[in-house]
């Protein structure tokens, strides 16, 4: 007998959970989330730590032909003010010399936007050059167990405003299946008709099922995150700050494990902190492919939550007094950290001037933390469509092509990586199909005059937002709102001119319709809806005059 996803042991530990009542019902659901993380375990375990065994290039570099290498590292839910070159939060109290060297020695993107404000949607558009929605893949994955949890930490600690929860059909069970379609053609995929060998290290998030999976899409070689945590919960060599006030901090701790996948086999164990562990086998793919043309993915975990830092990162910034602050400062100094190794490494293997590296986030800094200041000077999180949520830091280094300390002020969004790499690798791209992106390298070397784009697009059910011609539109059902802004003369979204400029917002209006009549319908559809607060992180009280926009998952 079986019952969901549990067998009959697995309700007998509920049920003793239950008669014991250890606490009351808030240690008993604690438990029972505890035992989706156990249920999982054994659906999926994991093994211990093993070396990964990277295929070797050839030896001589003469058959690496003119082909530019491509290194792309994404970044999760970096705030626009985590690094030192746009000030830095915390009050500038973490230099991050390394990620800035990318734009000093290359070109800074002031107006890159990512596709969507939350990671799977936001990454489907950048390995494919589409608007999320063009393809239906508009949510997040979640599991309707995730959601279960969200919503019993609802009902033990009450936020202001309450999340949402919306009944579900069959589509949103099958989360195994929520993925990229097939059909979709990647960076990847196009890079390997030049004859790139593909290597996916880090976040994938574009579906664990047959044809979604990197390695089905394009990539030679995947080493892939297959868990939640940055070291096992409770290691002493890492030092964690735990957000009470967070129910999805409660779903990372129930059923995190830190555990990552090699190609398509079992799981295991990482033998170093997670960041570190990506950062040293990127450094391995590199020696390893120094003789031939390579594109790697480098899709980092950092900065997402849960908060787990290395200890020695953390002790270095005794100067931070908030103990959540300084955990996610010693995270940020962690990547920051890997990034110079990748750049060292490509220095150390003769390839610095012969390889492309682009910097990035697949969307802005994340309010449920509790940590303020990590998006400013922009208004919003993760999870809006205000600048916080979709303005990230892009950076291009390629030396002898970009110049070094150069800018790029026109509208950008991450659908344009896909057609730009396909020109530089000299591949076409695909004509059975529409491609959102334009190829940047002409604004990016200074050839072309005006913006890669006059009009960007953005839709999470009924939250939609466009910016067009300097002025954004964001629209909203939940609650029913409209704001409209003029970005050239307010960048920061300060005015809400939405009451003064009626002809205006129908024109915008206008726009957004005609897009969305283009757009696919959602792949699966929304099952909870989770509000933020515009300008205040979680765990600060809600008060009045605060405006809050809801998100679909």
């Amino acid at each position: 007998m079986r019952i969901g996803p549990f067998g009959p042991r697995s309700l007998v530990a509920m049920g003793v959970v239950l008669m014991l009542g250890i606490g009351g019902w808030f240690v008993v659901d604690r438990n029972l989330n505890a035992l989706l993380g156990f249920a999982q375990d054994r659906r999926d375990p994991i093994g211990p730590n093993r070396p990964v065994e990277w295929a070797q290039g050839p030896d001589m570099a003469e058959a690496r032909g003119d082909l530019p290498n491509i290194v792309l590292i994404v970044a999760d839910d970096l705030g626009w003010n985590n690094i030192s070159l746009h000030g830095g939060f915390a009050d500038g109290a973490l230099p991050t010399p390394h990620i800035d060297r990318i734009a000093h020695e290359g070109v800074q993107l002031t107006q890159a936007y990512a596709a969507s404000a939350t990671c799977a949607p936001s990454r489907a558009a950048l390995m494919t050059g589409r608007y999320p929605t063009r393809m239906g893949y508009e949510f997040t994955p979640m599991p309707p167990a995730m959601a279960r949890i969200i919503s019993r930490a609802q009902s033990r600690q009450p936020s202001d405003p309450p999340f949402i929860f919306h009944p579900h059909d069959a589509r949103a069970e099958e989360f195994g299946e929520m993925a990229v379609p097939a059909s979709e053609i990647t960076i990847a995929e196009l890079l390997g008709e030049a004859g790139y060998h593909n290597i996916h290290i880090g976040k994938w998030h574009m579906g664990s099922s047959e044809g979604s999976r990197p390695l089905d899409q394009g990539f030679d070689e995947s080493l892939d995150l297959a868990g939640l945590l940055f070291a096992p919960a409770g290691d002493g060599s890492v030092v964690e700050a735990r957000q009470d006030f967070d129910p999805l901090d409660e779903v990372y701790w129930a059923v995190g494990r830190a555990a990552v996948r090699f190609g398509n086999g079992p799981r295991f164990a990482p033998d170093i902190y997670l960041t570190d562990y990506f950062t040293r086998e990127a450094v391995r793919v590199i020696e390893a492919n120094r003789s031939r043309p390579f594109f790697l993915y480098l899709a980092h975990w950092a900065v997402h939550s849960p908060l787990q830092a290395r200890r020695e990162d953390y002790e270095a910034l005794a100067h931070i007094e908030d103990h959540p602050t300084r955990v996610y400062a010693a995270m940020t100094r962690a990547l920051d950290r890997g990034v110079g190794e990748v750049l060292d490494a490509l220095e150390a293997n003769g390839l610095s001037d012969n390889t492309i590296v682009i910097f990035t986030s697949d969307n802005g800094g994340a309010h449920y933390i509790g940590i303020p200041g990590i998006n400013d000077p922009y208004r919003g999180w993760k999870a809006t469509f205000f600048d916080g949520g979709i303005r990230v830091p892009t950076f291009v280094r390629w030396p002898g092509v970009i110049e070094p300390g150069s800018q790029m002020d026109g509208l950008a969004q991450q659908i344009d990586i896909l057609p730009t790499l396909a020109g530089i690798a000299g591949v076409n791209l695909p004509q059975d199909r529409v491609i959102d992106g334009r190829d940047l390298v002409p604004f990016l070397t200074g050839e072309a005059d005006g913006a890669p784009h006059e009009t960007l697009f953005w839709r999470s059910g009924h939250y939609r937002a466009v910016i067009h011609q300097g002025w954004k539109l964001q629209v909203s059902a939940r609650p029913d709102r409209t704001w409209l802004f003029d970005l050239v003369n307010d960048p920061f979204e300060r005015t809400d001119l939405s009451a003064m400029e009626p002809a205006r917002i129908a024109a915008l209006l206008a726009l957004l319709d005609a897009h969305e009549a283009e757009q696919a319908d959602p792949l699966w559809p929304s099952i909870v809806e989770m509000p933020v607060n515009v300008d205040r992180p979680l765990g600060r009280p809600h008060e009045e005059g605060d405006e809050h926009v809801y998100w679909p998952n």
